[in-house]
């Protein structure tokens, strides 16, 4: 078995430095978090589940060069996943978008459906094997 080859890690940090037992670290296809010292926990999302980021930078986050990234997906288990007060935090941000988008097109996934419901639009995402099982019956 290879090692999984990390594209990026980084470290939850205090005043920009990086301080923490929470690490981060994204591979082609999935992404990374690990908390801890005496009892680790390590949870991992798939790239091609990932259905939206969003960049937090307060102004206390600004003065340092950090931010949060919120990665919101359609895992059970880790449907939000914040990596917080990373450094460079827009350059991980579209670091995560370019995988997120080469995962999903590795899986021919894609968006095709609109619904419309209460609380405003929802995307439902696809693969081809899904659409040609729909397509059988």
């Amino acid at each position: 078995m290879e090692p999984i080859k990390y594209l990026w890690k980084d470290r939850k940090r205090f005043l920009g430095l990086p301080l923490s037992f929470t690490r981060y670290r994204l591979s082609e296809d999935r992404l990374f978090c690990e908390t801890g010292f005496l009892s680790v926990r390590s949870d991992e999302v798939l790239l091609y589940r990932v259905r939206d980021l969003r960049l937090t930078m307060r102004l206390s986050q600004r003065l340092f060069g950090v931010g949060t990234v919120c990665v919101v997906s359609s895992d059970k288990s880790i449907p939000h996943l914040d990596l917080k007060n990373v450094k460079d935090p827009r350059m991980v941000k579209e670091l995560i978008h370019k995988h997120v988008e080469a995962a999903k097109d590795k899986r021919r996934m894609r968006a095709t459906e609109l619904l419309g419901g209460e609380d405003g639009p929802v995307y439902q995402e696809h693969d081809e094997e899904d659409l040609e099982e729909d397509d059988e019956c």
